[in-house]
């Protein structure tokens, strides 16, 4: 007879997540940003490879250099290894390994290692790629984010996964790794397009949907402000989005995701499968929207949320700029299926065990399910439809 014997204990790692929120961070009157990788040890000098976004260099002709000056104020703590690096951002630079590899060679030429520096500097795309690559070079490297859009500095940027695409799926490879810091920095987003600058307004709503009522009603009452982007209306939005996704992150007992829950995503389910059907021509922001939509419009229809309150979410996301249809909603496979009803096992694949949805009972309180059904998904999808063809409809008479 065999006696199994087993051999079990409990570990357990602690994380500090750290956002700071200071403008001119390469100012060199500002210390944040020193301050952070002082090195432990008196005499050592802190190694750093920077990577910075395409789009954000050409946006801030001054940017580079800035960084440059910055390292140059504090030879006596700081070593900038290489001038920055700059690579494309956008969700196409997630589509293949390429980065992660350029960024990884970086690492070993410069000797760059487990309490060195590697920062990105950009949306969230690019923080994405530089954290997987700065999670798998030598297991682990210290990172440091500083976001510059808005989604990155209220959502993205604050969390802890990084990941890539694959397979046609979105952030299929990828890591859970806690950034070592963030740093936001307001006047970075300064450059920014309309769209983009809104891009990140839908995170914030959707945490405040599922968390926060006053926070929806604060956003309801600066939807103009917003609309307009008035940077206090702005900073206000970035700070308590960001502050509500850490405490989700920090509180909720799972932020590896080891369970089939995802309250955050509320919304992405449709969300990624719409991004992927157009080419990523639908920003994740615009197709976060259009997935709350969808979610809120499906929650009334089967009796779970009051129609008011459905109606005061549709009004503000189109307050604020979102379009809450996109035809790419109808797009079918050769059996005449709508495509995006893939989304609904790609999501629960990704997470695992049984499909966890997140809906609204009410604003400010969600509530998870286990099943969706396909012909009401689709009718919320035609009313969205519906919807939106009387709105163009309105303005084109206008």
């Amino acid at each position: 007879m065999t006696v199994m014997s087993t051999i079990e204990r409990t570990i357990t790692v602690s994380y500090q997540q750290r956002v700071y929120f200071s403008p001119d961070v390469f100012n060199p009157a500002n210390p944040v940003l020193k301050t952070v990788m002082e090195p432990s040890k008196k005499g050592r000098i802190s190694k750093v490879l920077v990577i910075v976004d395409e789009a954000l260099a050409k946006a801030q002709a001054g940017l580079i250099s800035s960084i440059e000056a910055y390292f140059a104020a504090y030879p006596e703590s700081l070593k900038l290894v290489a001038i920055p690096m700059i690579i494309e951002g956008g969700e196409r630079s997630k589509n293949s390994y390429f980065h992660v590899s350029e960024i990884q060679s970086e690492v070993d030429r410069y000797h760059i290692d487990r309490h060195s520096y590697i920062i990105a500097v950009g949306g969230g795309a690019l923080l994405d790629v530089v954290g997987l690559a700065a999670a798998t070079a030598h297991r682990g490297v210290r990172h440091i984010r500083i976001p510059t859009t808005t989604l990155s500095q209220d959502d993205s940027g604050v969390g802890v996964k990084n990941g890539i695409n694959a397979f046609g799926k979105k952030n299929f490879i990828g890591t859970f790794a806690p950034p070592y810091a963030v740093v936001n920095d307001f006047k970075l987003l300064e450059s920014l397009p309309p769209r983009e600058k809104r891009a990140g307004y839908i995170e914030a709503v959707k945490v405040a949907l599922i968390r926060d009522k006053a926070f929806f009603e604060r956003i309801e009452s600066e939807a103009e402000a917003l609309a307009r982007f008035e940077p206090a209306a702005m900073q206000h939005l970035i700070h308590r989005s960001a502050e509500l996704h850490l405490n989700h992150i920090a509180s909720s007992g799972d932020p590896f995701e080891f369970g089939s829950a995802r309250p955050l995503d509320f919304g992405h389910w449709a969300a990624h499968k719409l991004e992927q059907l157009s080419e990523y021509k639908i920003s994740h922001g615009e197709a976060v929207a259009v997935g709350i939509a969808l979610d809120m419009v499906y929650a009334r229809n089967i009796g779970m949320i009051e129609s008011q309150a459905v109606e005061r979410v549709l009004n503000l996301l189109e307050k604020l700029g979102f379009d809450l249809f996109a035809n790419e909603l109808l797009n079918v496979d050769t059996h005449n299926v709508p495509l995006i009803l893939r989304g609904l096992e790609e999501f629960r694949e990704h997470l695992g065990g049984e499909l966890t949805i997140t809906l609204l009972e009410d604003i400010g309180r969600g509530v998870e399910i286990h099943e969706m059904n396909n012909p009401k998904v689709l009718a919320a999808i035609y009313e969205l439809q519906q919807r939106h063809s009387g709105v163009n409809k309105t303005i084109i008479s206008a």
